[in-house]
């Protein structure tokens, strides 16, 4: 079912907070889609989800092909008779404060912060839709 990503429910959002391993969707020039498991953070407040990630990544290449305007994609989590999408636009930024920002969201959520990469980059996504049942 549809939901407004600017009025999200109480257990949409707590779902956002619980630590599971989400699913990345972008699309590859060819136009087929290319899934693969990511951490997410939602910040609900600023409409941004975070994916970090090695700045040579194929999910970082497809987002970084799409221009400066971005790319659409999708993340996905789901557990047992739950599931939740946020889907809107993506770019990559590279700015150490933002890296920095999205590794402390990460090792909040995820309770581990991830090991040092001096490529990492956050591909953040505006997120304009929402879907799920939590």
């Amino acid at each position: 079912m549809g939901v407004d990503p600017k009025a999200l429910s109480p257990e949409y959002l707590a779902f956002w907070r619980e630590r599971h391993v989400c699913a990345f969707t972008s699309i590859r020039p060819d136009g087929t889609p290319h899934v693969v498991p990511v951490g997410v953070t939602w910040a609900p407040e600023e409409g941004i989800a975070r994916v970090i990630s090695d700045g040579n990544s194929r999910k970082v290449a497809h987002v970084r092909a799409a221009g400066p305007g971005g790319a659409r994609v999708a993340v996905c989590q789901f557990a047992p008779r739950r599931w939740a999408t946020l889907e809107g636009t993506a770019v990559v930024r590279t700015d150490p404060d933002a890296v920095a920002d999205a590794v402390r969201r990460y090792a909040e959520r995820y309770e581990r912060t991830p090991r040092p990469n001096p490529n990492r980059v956050v591909i953040e996504i505006t997120v304009d839709r929402a879907m799920g049942r939590a």
